[in-house]
């Protein structure tokens, strides 16, 4: 009965420890976020590019309804404003699709 109760307490004893050492790995743990880093300077770019598009677009109108401003149908506002505003628009869904390759985590087979 004496080695019994010895085997019961040393159980006890390695499952206590076990449980500990994975108390431990898990309070080691980082948060991880749904963007990286490099998603963060993505979407900053994309912003960039559409506010330069909306600005270049911005423009061309006539004080008097009664006079025609060439201005308004430029080579800018037609073709360069919208093409930055769909660059912009593809980086932004690129900013969000990206996903950074992970890092190799070694293995150690303990067991």
């Amino acid at each position: 009965m004496n080695n019994n109760k010895k085997n019961t307490t040393e159980r006890t004893v390695a499952s206590s420890k076990a449980s500990s050492a994975q108390l431990g790995k898990e309070n080691t743990k980082t948060l991880d976020f749904a963007f990286g880093t490099m998603n963060y300077i993505l979407l900053v770019a994309g912003v960039v590019l559409l506010g330069i598009g909306y600005i270049l677009l911005s423009g061309g109108g006539s004080d008097d309804p009664n006079v025609f401003n060439h201005a308004m149908f430029d080579s800018r506002r037609l073709v360069v404003a919208p093409l930055m505003i769909v660059i912009g628009l593809i980086v932004e869904i690129c900013a969000i699709m990206f996903r950074p390759k992970e890092k190799e985590k070694p293995t150690t087979d303990e067991a």
